[in-house]
């Protein structure tokens, strides 16, 4: 199918790894240029292998600083001169709880998972006005469902959900679509560095897919990507405001009938 992004200008935080690399590889495999926006400067040149598109830009930025969203922001549309799509991706989970944490730490993790999106986009706005572009906001099922010893992370993405719905009413006029994805367990190396904690991770990663009822089995990040690109896309263009959940029925479904 072709989603018609051949030459779009698709600025992606957190690109470097993991879901983020996924979506990069998926937007450059329509033809899309993508611009990634992470600090993991280490995994700058295989993340523009990775990509696929010889035009593809990396920018090494600590997104927790406003300045640094400004200035990726003012870098992508003096090197293309337009910005086509956002995708807020970057975010980690710190695991900074109600009893393990601080308010100090607990700010902290705001400002990882959640206030460099609302930045991002902010300064993005004019730019995606002029294309009417299209925004995706990554979450997580722990938004809906909690975790435990996570407070950060689940207040920035259950608040990530709440602004999507906020700005694809505030946008409407404008013509840019919002909407999130939450993925759940997704085989990431982050998430592969959490198993390992387990005395045993091939009998944890073994108990984890047993309770996810469509196949069994972990979401791929190339199956997260592919929603996040036809969100991305005119095949899409009158989508806005949604939560999809690339699952595998995780959330919704009763796990004891799988």
């Amino acid at each position: 199918m072709d989603l018609h992004l051949q030459n779009k200008i698709i600025l992606i935080s957190g690109g470097a790894k993991g879901i983020g690399s996924a979506i990069v590889r998926a937007c450059a495999q329509e033809g899309a240029i993508p611009v990634i926006a992470d600090k993991a400067a280490a995994q700058m040149q295989s993340a523009l292998q990775q990509a696929g598109n010889p035009r593809a830009e990396f920018i090494p930025t600590e997104l927790t600083n406003p300045q640094a969203c400004k200035s990726a922001i003012d870098f992508t549309l003096q090197k293309f001169n337009r910005l086509d799509a956002l995708v807020n991706n970057d975010g980690i989970n710190d695991g900074i709880g109600l009893a393990t944490g601080s308010p100090e730490k607990f700010v902290a993790s705001l400002e990882r998972n959640l206030l460099h999106i609302y930045n991002l986009t902010h300064y993005a706005l004019p730019a995606l006005k002029n294309s009417r572009g299209a925004i995706v906001n990554i979450s997580s099922k722990t938004a809906v469902t909690g975790q435990g010893n996570t407070s950060g992370y689940v207040a920035a993405k259950a608040a990530i959900l709440g602004l999507t719905r906020e700005w694809a009413v505030e946008l409407l006029p404008d013509g840019i679509r919002v909407n999130a994805v939450l993925p759940a367990e997704v085989l990431t190396p982050l998430y592969e560095s959490w198993l390992s904690k387990f005395p045993d991770a091939n009998q944890a990663r073994a108990r984890i897919e047993s309770k996810i009822p469509l196949g069994h089995r972990m979401t791929t990040a190339e199956e997260i990507a592919a929603t996040v690109v036809f969100l991305l896309s005119e095949k899409s263009s009158h989508t806005t405001g949604q939560h999809l959940f690339v699952d595998g029925g995780y959330v919704h479904l009763d796990r004891s009938l799988s």
